[in-house]
């Protein structure tokens, strides 16, 4: 069934996405930069030099905007900003506000996001976010980060995917994905070789998601209140969310995983300017536990699936009152027809949302490039622009000009 209208509503939000350490390269002070290096890595590849994307920043800007986007959303790079605690680099502050004054003169919306999963190595060093010092940690960086952008941000986001942790804590416990004894003594080698204590050691993406959760909730409020007086447009936060699905029998696991993966933080947000919806998939629950994907599947072993795009704006939208950007969505796959096939159902999805007046204000494709994909590393295709492992050359697909297309006319 077609939905009610093809046109997006006037100044909708199209544009493209990426994450500093996924792209910039040479991010060498930064947590995963050492767990990435060290002997028996948990990751497929190291970053290296990733898409040189910190010197070519101006080109990718420039390439987006002639495909036909009006927004970039991308992230400042803590562990550059504050190598060591309490201390700022301004070069690194410059070179952001000289990435962020480029979109302007481009004329592409920069949404900007203060932390996307890496953080300084002093940070993880001394239990990442399982420190309750944390919450201030942050909450200071943003405010100095925020004071040297802030006039320049366009829109905000706080903390990618803040509930990620907590959902690879609660897979780890229930199927045994996320690394066992190989994460422990990853985690232990990278105390070793930082000079911390054993056991203590804690990244974003390895570490204890229940006992993170309370801090990144809180960091977000702070940082909220930090950032809301120095950026010039909407501040909120970018939740991963999974259409959570039940067969006969699986309602009350699928239901208590919502309340504790989702619903806990779409509550903690209720007030924000906005809450970035982040899907790929969908999960579903039997009466015993999780079930497998049906179907094909992506690159990442996700379920195809781009129905559960709406379910999440749905359900988003309702528990937390907030107007929903979608800041991240796409496929990982190396084949371009099924990125369209997916991002045109997915597109659909959004316009019957906004056809029963959710209040949804932009789409933001899952990435720009391919990149470094964290412990899968350069293998996973999500970019709309392919990238030349060797001489950096970037070549778009036809997904990009395609979607371009359609962000160029604000019709699908």
């Amino acid at each position: 069934m077609e939905p009610k209208s093809r046109e997006f509503p006037s100044a909708f939000l199209w544009g493209t996405a990426t994450a500093a350490h996924q792209v910039e390269g040479g991010n060498r002070g930064s947590d995963l930069w050492l767990m990435e290096m060290a002997k028996d890595s948990l990751y497929a590849d190291p970053s290296g030099d990733a898409c040189d994307h910190y010197h070519r920043y101006a080109e990718d800007i420039a390439l987006l905007k002639g495909l036909g986007f009006n927004t970039y959303r991308f992230s400042i790079e803590w562990a550059r900003i504050e190598p060591e605690e309490g201390f700022f680099s301004a070069a690194a502050l410059d070179h952001y506000r000289r990435m962020i004054a480029t979109c302007h003169a481009l004329r592409v919306i920069p949404m900007v996001t203060f932390h996307h999963f890496t953080a300084p190595l002093w940070f993880s060093r001394d239990g990442g976010w399982e420190n309750e010092k944390s919450v201030d940690r942050f909450a200071r960086y943003c405010d100095r980060a925020g004071r040297a952008l802030g006039d320049l941000i366009s829109c905000a986001c706080t903390i990618n995917e803040a509930n990620i942790p907590l959902m690879i804590t609660m897979m780890r416990e229930a199927v045994g994905i996320g690394g066992g004894d190989k994460r422990e003594r990853a985690l232990a080698e990278a105390a070793r070789l930082s000079g911390g204590e054993p056991g203590r050691f804690s990244t974003y993406l390895s570490g204890d998601g229940r006992a993170s959760t309370p801090n990144l909730i809180a960091a977000h409020r702070k940082a909220y209140d930090f950032l809301k007086p120095m950026v010039k447009g909407p501040v909120g936060i970018t939740l991963s969310l999974n259409d959570l699905q039940a067969e006969p029998g699986g309602e009350a696991l699928r239901d208590a995983a919502d309340q504790m993966i989702n619903r806990q933080f779409l509550e903690a947000v209720r007030g924000d300017d906005f809450v970035g919806v982040q899907t790929y998939t969908r999960v579903r629950f039997g009466a015993s536990g999780l079930l497998p994907p049906e179907g094909e599947r992506t690159q990442m072993g996700y379920e195809f699936y781009p129905q559960a795009l709406a379910a999440c704006i749905r359900s988003a939208a309702k528990v937390s009152g907030c107007p929903i950007i979608v800041t991240e969505n796409g496929i990982g796959t190396e084949d371009d027809t099924r990125r369209i096939a997916f991002t045109k159902a997915a597109l659909d999805g959004v316009l019957d949302c906004i056809a029963d007046g959710i209040d949804v204000r932009g789409y933001i494709h899952w990435s720009l490039m391919d990149n470094f994909e964290w412990l899968e590393g350069y293998r996973p295709k999500f970019g709309l622009v392919e990238v030349d492992r060797t001489t950096q050359a970037r070549k778009p697909k036809p997904s990009a000009y395609w979607l371009g297309d359609i962000a160029n006319a604000n019709r699908l």
